[in-house]
Parts: structure tokens; C-alpha cells; sequence
């Protein structure tokens, strides 16, 4: 029997007629995914990423039993400003991601869509906006999005924060980098800062977020030089794994866990033998259920993701003196913010720095942005002569996935580079 797929079954039928019930169901479901990944944790994970792993299930789990301490927002959300208040920040990427481990994400999106939201809108929001409607999701003490790389952001959370009668700040993060945008910009979050003093009733302390900066920038050299090492080690990791890394590189960056993490993934890596293998730059999602890219590549001696765009989408030093306007300027220059033709370049010039044997680019359903600008950054791998491949599938939603396609243009994929390495060699 599938034990996952049953209770699955189960938090259906109590999401339909009792949603405190399925809510209860789900923090359950949660509590036992901790203990496993404690106690019960494939050791052939390094002890970084099984870390990482547990904590962001633990830090999901906390935010659906506590709620008053959370602040909805997404993964290019201000953080470190959440976190002078002791807000647990959540997006709905993560919310959305752990909650269909249970198998349940079809019913949500389709409750979504019975609610009038358009199917071609991303998997993740409409799973969050069909949890919303389906009362399953505790409301926060907080609702801020940025209007960053994605457009369908701010519109979901503002339905949200209108049907749970939230207080909701949408942070306008323009598209150019300039003076003019970057005051503007600082001017928002300030804005920001003052509603989050009356709605949690406490002063902001900027001692406090320049300390939260300068974790920040510690944590970011430690990644840095670990990507260097695992590059060279083949550190092995899952596609789970990875995805769960958006919890110390975004969702909790600048906290002390996030730090102690990342220190840990530094040490550990020292403890893996250089090793050659076909090394992959991983471009957009990952569809963590995926069987195919399982296969190839979770806990591969073969095949190897060294450098996860997501996760290394701003590493410049910021100014922990001034860091509410070194917040917006990270806004303003991540990688992601601006024209397409901008990330090209950014990430080509990441490929260079890392050299991987070939890129993968997913481009998840819904998903506008990837989709529509994946033509440059081809473009821009070829001029450098990195093999690129473009997958088509949804990160979430298991009914579009397209295995067979995934399987035949991987396996050619991979085949490939294969062979012009032994033509280098």
C-alpha cells in the first residue's frame, strides 16, 4: 500500500467538509516528516544537506502551528527586516512545495480553479490560493511580497490578504538600477517597516539588522567557497535537497541557523574526495517528484548539479552600516530583477566562473518569465560554448508531467557531453 498516497486520500475528504481537520491532518504529516528526517535520514545525504532538509520542515511545520509569528511573502521577500520582529518568513514556493509531499496539490489547484482562477497561472500559486479558499492555511500576522521576477506575486498574495482580512504591503521593485530607484526602493521598505511596528506592536532595531547583514555576508562567502569545493568533490545531493536549500539562501538568510548551516555544508565538504563526474548548472525549479531526473541525479556519483542559480542569485557584499538601502539594492541587482537579456549575461558569466560540462534550464508550467526568455539564454550559453538543455514539465503538479519527453532528451542530453569531454580529453 502507499502510505503517503492514502493519507493523501484522507486530507481530501477532511479538506472538503472539515478544514480544521485536515489542517491537523497535515501539521501530523509534517511532525512525522521531522522525526524521519532526524532520525531516519538516508545517511548517503551529506549531514549538510540532511540538516538543511530537517530544518526547513521544521521551520514549515512550526509556521502552520504558530502562525502569529509568520509573515507570508516570497523568496525575494525583505527577510532580514521579518526577522528584526521575529516574523518566520514563509513564501508560497515553500508552503505549496512541502504541502503536495502528501500528493494532495491536484485537489488544490483544482479548487483554485472552481474559484475562477485561470489554469495558466503557476502550479505554486494555485495550490496556495486553493488552500486559502479551502481555509487550510493558518493566517499569518503579516502579509509582504515584492514584485520581483514574478508578476503573478503580488496579485495571489493580495487575493489572499483580501479574503483572510489581512494587512497586506506589495513592495514595487523596479526594474532598473539607478539612484533614483534605489531611494525609492529604500523608501518602500521604510514605509514597511513602520506598518510591521504597529501591527506587532514593537520598534524596529537597526543594530539588530545590521547584525542580521553581517550574518548575511558570512553566510554568502561560506557558500561561495563551498560551491568551489563541491564542484570539485561532487558533493552528492538530491533534487529535494536543493530545493530545500532556498530556506538558509532566502527564507531565513541572516539568521544565526541560516549561518550555522552554511558552516556546516563548508566543513562537510572537506570530507569528500575530488572526483570527476558530469557537472550541471541547474537553471529555474526543480520537480523534486520527478522519476527520471531522480534516477540521473539524486545521490549520483555520475551526474552532478554543482552551481543552483536559485541558491547564488546575489552574492555581493552588503553594507551592514546602511542596511535597510543595502536590502534594496539587493533587490535591485539580483540576478533575477530586470530584462531578460540581463540574467543571460549574469548567468553565463556564473558558468564561466564555475565550468560546468552542460546546463539545464526547466522551465516550469505557468512560469512566463523562464519560459518566455529561455531563447536568450541559450543564445548566450552557446556564444560561450556551454551545451544547454531546455525541459519543459510543472515543478508541482504531477499530472503535467512529461516523463517519456524528459527521459529520451536528458538521456541524449547527457550522452553528449559526455562525448565531447572525451574529445577534450
Amino acid at each position: 500500500m502507499d502510505v503517503i498516497k492514502t493519507y493523501g486520500d484522507i486530507l481530501r475528504r477532511k479538506a472538503e467538509k472539515r478544514p480544521s481537520a485536515a489542517l491537523k491532518m497535515f501539521r501530523f504529516g509534517f511532525a512525522l516528516e521531522y522525526q524521519k528526517a532526524t532520525r531516519f535520514a538516508d545517511r548517503a545525504l551529506p549531514s549538510g544537506y540532511r540538516e538543511i532538509y530537517r530544518a526547513a520542515v521544521r521551520k514549515t511545520a512550526e509556521i502552520l502551528s504558530d502562525p502569529s509569528k509568520s509573515v507570508w511573502t516570497n523568496i525575494f521577500g525583505p527577510v532580514e527586516i521579518f526577522q528584526c520582529f521575529d516574523l518566520n518568513a514563509t513564501s508560497m514556493e515553500m508552503l505549496s512545495g512541502f504541502m503536495s509531499g502528501f500528493r494532495t496539490e491536484d485537489y488544490f489547484i483544482d479548487r483554485a480553479e472552481d474559484a475562477g482562477i485561470a489554469p495558466t497561472l503557476c502550479s505554486y500559486h494555485k495550490h496556495f490560493i486553493g488552500a486559502v479558499e479551502a481555509d487550510i492555511i493558518p493566517s499569518p500576522a503579516y502579509i509582504a511580497v515584492t514584485s520581483a521576477v514574478c508578476d503573478g506575486n503580488i496579485n495571489t498574495m493580495r487575493y489572499a490578504a483580501k479574503k483572510r482580512g489581512m494587512p497586506f504591503f506589495a513592495v514595487d521593485v523596479p526594474h532598473s538600477d539607478s539612484e533614483e530607484a534605489e531611494k525609492y526602493l529604500t523608501g518602500q521598505l521604510w514605509e514597511m517597516i513602520a506598518e510591521l511596528e504597529q501591527v506587532t506592536g514593537r520598534k524596529f532595531d537597526a543594530d539588530r539588522l545590521s547584525e542580521t547583514i553581517r550574518r548575511e555576508n558570512e553566510s554568502k562567502r561560506l557558500y561561495a567557497s563551498f560551491v568551489k569545493e563541491a564542484n570539485r568533490r561532487c558533493y552528492p545531493n538530491t533534487l529535494t535537497a536543493l530545493t530545500a536549500l532556498l530556506y538558509p539562501t532566502h527564507l531565513s538568510v541572516g539568521s544565526e541557523e541560516a549561518l550555522d548551516l552554511f558552516r556546516l555544508l563548508r566543513e562537510d565538504v572537506e570530507k569528500y574526495p575530488e572526483k570527476e563526474c558530469t557537472r550541471i548548472m541547474w537553471v529555474h525549479l526543480f520537480p523534486y517528484y520527478q522519476e527520471t531526473l531522480k534516477r540521473y541525479f539524486n545521490l549520483s556519483d555520475q551526474n552532478y548539479i554543482s552551481v543552483y542559480d536559485f541558491a547564488m542569485d546575489y552574492m555581493e557584499e552588503m553594507d551592514a552600516n546602511d542596511p535597510v538601502k543595502a536590502i534594496a539594492r539587493k533587490m535591485l541587482r539580483n540576478i533575477y530583477n530586470g530584462d531578460f537579456s540581463r540574467k543571460a549575461r549574469m548567468l553565463t558569466a556564473m558558468a564561466e566562473e564555475f565550468q560546468p560540462d552542460g546546463v539545464i534550464h526547466y522551465c516550469h508550467w505557468g512560469c512566463k518569465q523562464s519560459s518566455g526568455g529561455v531563447a536568450l539564454l541559450r543564445e548566450a550559453m552557446s556564444e560561450k560554448n556551454f551545451p544547454m538543455l531546455v525541459l519543459d514539465g510543472d515543478a508541482l503538479d504531477r499530472r503535467n508531467d512529461q516523463d517519456g519527453q524528459i527521459r529520451t532528451r536528458l538521456e541524449a542530453f547527457l550522452e553528449m557531453i559526455k562525448n565531447r569531454r572525451s574529445v577534450k580529453r
